[in-house]
């Protein structure tokens, strides 16, 4: 059994043959599943961060952070681990967290809901989580569309961070979390049965240092595993464990099982599962974000010596990228994750996130059925588009050849009204209409810097953002669905806040709370 910390010879040559045999990071014409019997990573080629995965009965299920977005914590489902769809967003109302993350505070870019856990027990699905300055929380439901209860909080301290819960077999139950603000030393607690309370004098120290985080509990055979990844500067981020004969430890025995892959954007942060064909996976985000966020990959694992060794095992043991794997299941039915809309129903689908908890009595599925109402009103920062309330999104995707286009109804729009097509993170850029004097008028935004261009002539604008492997957006408007004029600097899309670029309809108005616009789709090819 090889211990902790491959010598640096064998990581710098693992690294070496890793980087021989890998494709270039973002240089991918095909993803997911390529034929009957194989795919390609990334199997998600978009921001689906902190991921955590299980498998109940023939379906599995995974939950993926989502910060200031609300409807938060994305659930997703599969029947093979490779095809994907949006099962449903758990947390309704961000403001059980904390009132920053409203849309009269917006002050939770970057925080907000981080990683967590999934869990199934006793015939009931469980979520744990952390918000790093709010404390833990959970929720659970007898179906993974829910309804979800409401949260419960379990630790409201700041400083939290990568919890993970385990039932054992005589139904004792522990809570593991890191406290990051005190050197990310990860502590386990005593839980109760229905995952509800933990109490805070239980803690017991199993694990600290080098930023240790992302913690998986796990129990194969007769061990238990906590699953975590660290950080070292001159290496990156890779996956650890640390293994116990009881629940409650000691986790003494430790090892490395894959290599940082730097080349490969780290892969480092998701869930062990054993699939449905007794093989077993790592459903894995890849830690280091860029424009795309943090993309999804499906590595194999293989047991070696006891030890779960993630990607293709390197000749010292050790687990490494791996671009493409046999798939774990045949399914009949081939799942995809949602994209666009055309508001047709009552309720938004579950691809769409406001920016922030919205103000519920500012937009209107019903109003104007089968268009979505956006009603203006001021933003929090005049003129800043990342401080105004109510903005629709959804993710983008890394892919060779992306086109989103939008119609809009601005025949209502007030004077000082802005709405229009955004694509934002840390920084944004948008194309759009604002009203003043009577008149709408054309208008491009990059970051708060506006230019204003000729009156729009008539009441239906068109606006279409197209963008490629490379991030590079550019825009374009239309009168009528046809014939696109390009307009505004092309845009860089960016990393920033833990989160890759998001897509997004605004609409708000500086002057005062006046005009709306109506949304008829959003389609994204």
């Amino acid at each position: 059994m090889k211990a902790l910390g491959v010598c640096l010879f064998g990581l710098w040559m693992g690294a070496s043959l890793c980087a021989q045999e890998q494709k270039k990071w973002g240089d991918w014409t095909s993803w997911g599943q390529v034929s009957a019997d194989r795919y390609e990573n990334p199997v998600i080629p978009s921001d689906y961060s902190d991921l955590d995965c299980i498998r109940v009965g023939d379906d599995y299920y995974a939950i993926s952070s989502t910060m200031q977005f609300s409807p938060g914590m994305t659930l997703l489902h599969s029947t093979d681990l490779v095809n994907w769809e949006i099962c449903t967003n758990i947390i309704g109302d961000l403001t059980q967290i904390g009132p920053e993350l409203n849309w009269n505070r917006m002050n939770r870019y970057g925080r907000g809901v981080w990683a967590g856990t999934l869990r199934y027990h006793d015939g009931r699905f469980y979520l744990f989580f952390g918000a790093p300055d709010e404390g833990y929380f959970m929720t659970s439901a007898e179906r993974p569309e829910g309804p979800w209860d409401d949260l419960t909080p379990l630790l409201q301290e700041r400083g939290w961070d990568d919890c993970t819960v385990m039932w054992d077999e005589d139904g004792t139950a522990c809570f593991v979390g890191t406290h990051f603000a005190d050197g990310y030393k990860t502590y386990l607690f005593d839980m109760s049965p229905d995952g509800k309370r933990i109490d805070r004098e239980s803690a017991r120290l199993i694990n600290s240092g080098n930023r240790r985080e992302a913690n998986k509990l796990i129990k194969v055979g007769d061990w238990y595993y906590l699953i975590f990844s660290e950080h070292k500067p001159e290496l990156g981020r890779y996956v650890m464990a640390r293994r116990a004969r009881s629940m409650r430890g000691p986790y003494t025995e430790e090892r490395q099982l894959a290599l940082p892959n730097r080349e490969a954007n780290e892969p480092n942060q998701g869930g062990i599962v054993e699939g449905k064909d007794g093989r077993w996976y790592f459903l894995t985000h890849h830690g280091s974000g860029d424009w795309s966020g943090r993309i999804v990959s499906l590595l194999p694992v293989t047991w070696v010596d006891g030890w779960p060794i993630i990607g293709r095992v390197l000749p010292e043991g050790i687990g490494a990228m791996a671009w493409s794997g046999a798939m774990p299941a045949r399914s009949e039915e081939k799942l995809s994750i949602q994209r666009g809309g055309d508001f047709d129903g009552l309720v938004l689908e579950p691809q769409w996130q406001w920016n922030y908890q919205p103000r519920s009595d500012m937009w209107s599925l019903s109003e104007r059925p089968g268009w979505l109402r956006l009603k203006a009103f001021r933003p929090l920062r005049e003129n800043q588009l990342l401080y105004a309330g109510n903005t629709l999104t959804q993710r983008c995707f890394r892919t060779v050849q992306n086109e989103v286009v939008t119609k809009l109804d601005i025949s209502s729009m007030a004077d000082g009204q802005k709405a229009g097509l955004c694509h934002f993170s840390s920084r944004h850029a948008a194309i759009g209409v604002v009203k003043d004097g009577g008149t709408c008028y054309w208008e491009y935004r990059q970051d708060n810097q506006v230019t204003r261009g000729e009156a729009v002539a008539g009441n239906e604008v068109w606006l279409r953002t197209t963008w490629g492997l490379d991030g590079m957006a550019r825009f374009a408007y239309s009168l009528d669905g046809k014939d696109f004029q390009p307009w505004g600097e092309p845009y860089q899309m960016t990393w920033g806040n833990y989160r890759g670029d998001r897509l997004g309809v605004y609409c708000f108005n500086d002057k005062a709370e006046a005009g709306w616009v109506d949304v008829d789709f959003f389609h994204y090819r």
